[in-house]
């Protein structure tokens, strides 16, 4: 149970810091392709935020070099490919059918939940493995 809250707060946080980095891109680049800018700003913060909780919290993955951490990330981050394509054609949706901000962010968060139920799953069989994780330091 102390799992399943711990990585709630971790999804929860990177929700936050994705949606305030959106936030964010929009005052800084207003111009053509603005939300998609934004999306893909949000979606990156978002990420390095949740790998580097889940990895030291959840998962508990042991230091290493940082080549074979950003192997780690890269695998990571593939993982959420589908799920981030679940979470953007929400956010997305939600802005087409509703057209306000509010209503995008509040698809951006229940894409974003739906996903993180998929990806602990995908990143817990593919990811953080035993092998790749605990005692692993080349």
């Amino acid at each position: 149970m102390k799992l399943v809250l711990l990585y709630s707060l971790f999804a929860v946080l990177a929700m936050a810091a994705n949606i305030l980095a959106q936030e964010a891109a929009l005052l800084v680049y207003g111009a053509a392709y603005a939300m998609a800018f934004a999306i893909l700003s949000g979606t990156a913060v978002g990420l390095v935020v949740k790998y580097l909780l889940d990895r030291h919290y959840i998962f508990q993955a042991s230091a290493r070099p940082l080549h074979r951490d950003l192997g780690q990330f890269i695998a990571y981050g593939s993982t959420g490919v589908l799920t981030t394509l679940l979470f953007w054609g929400t956010e997305i949706a939600f802005d087409l059918l509703f057209e306000n901000r509010a209503a995008r962010y509040a698809g951006a968060v229940l894409g974003l939940s739906i996903g993180y139920v998929i990806k602990y799953r995908l990143d817990r069989r593919f990811v953080f493995t035993a092998t790749s994780t605990v005692g692993s330091s080349v």
